[in-house]
């Protein structure tokens, strides 16, 4: 049989070394040898001797995601063997964090990560209600963090002198040194009258960068726990 189907291009090649590498642009492949963690449902495939279970957040992560609908519904994947993860062909990224790294991603855009990695669920400061009731995902440690992002992702620099301010329904992360507050664009009068229907940011202080995709966040589909 001949196709340009079976090109190397596409075709999946035995893994090397463990750990995670870019299988294509819409997903990443994972040699699991001992333990991993990655989104709930996000696994579109494996070979091997692999295990997958829910993995609690604890009764502060459980809380949170019941009052806001955000957080990071994740498994646990144990054994030998490779596993492909995706989430709704979106585009995906592999960042190599190092010790003294801290970043804050939407539960949204996390895809996959290793397990030297440690996450903490924490509300993002002067969002509160009003702005989305945001509650993101801050990692630290020393790995590979595997994320997704609808469509090609732009990434904006911070500077003391120049704030960034962002829509909460796009953003995907930032520098976890980032100061965050809420700012108003739009004044009350403006607001009476229709407004612009972009009303509220999120406002970034300080030195590093902001991630943001190129469009606003769609509801997220129920994921069985």
């Amino acid at each position: 049989m001949k196709s340009d189907l079976f090109s190397t291009e596409h075709m999946a090649q035995p893994a090397t070394a463990p750990g995670m590498t870019l299988q294509n642009a819409k997903s990443i492949k994972y040699a699991v040898n001992g333990e991993m963690h990655a989104r709930q449902g996000a696994m579109i495939a494996f070979r091997g001797n692999l295990q997958f279970e829910h993995k609690s957040q604890g009764i502060g992560g459980l809380l949170k995601r019941a009052v806001t609908g955000e957080g990071l519904p994740l498994m646990v994947v144990r054994g030998q063997g490779e596993a492909w993860f995706a989430h709704e062909a979106a585009n995906c990224f592999i960042v190599d964090m190092e010790h003294g790294d801290a970043l804050t991603i939407n539960g949204r855009n996390v895809l996959c990560f290793d397990p030297t990695l440690a996450y903490e669920i924490k509300t993002v400061k002067g969002a509160g209600m009003v702005g989305g009731g945001l509650f993101n995902s801050v990692f630290t440690g020393y790995g590979k963090l595997g994320l997704m992002c609808e469509g090609h992702p732009i990434v904006i620099p911070v500077s003391p002198q120049q704030p960034v301010f962002v829509d909460t329904d796009a953003v995907v992360g930032w520098s976890a040194n980032l100061t965050t507050s809420l700012h108003r664009s739009q004044s009350f009068g403006s607001m009476i009258r229709g407004g612009s229907g972009e009303a509220v940011q999120l406002r970034l202080d300080g030195e590093g960068f902001v991630i943001v995709r190129p469009s606003e966040a769609k509801p997220e589909k129920a994921t069985a726990n």
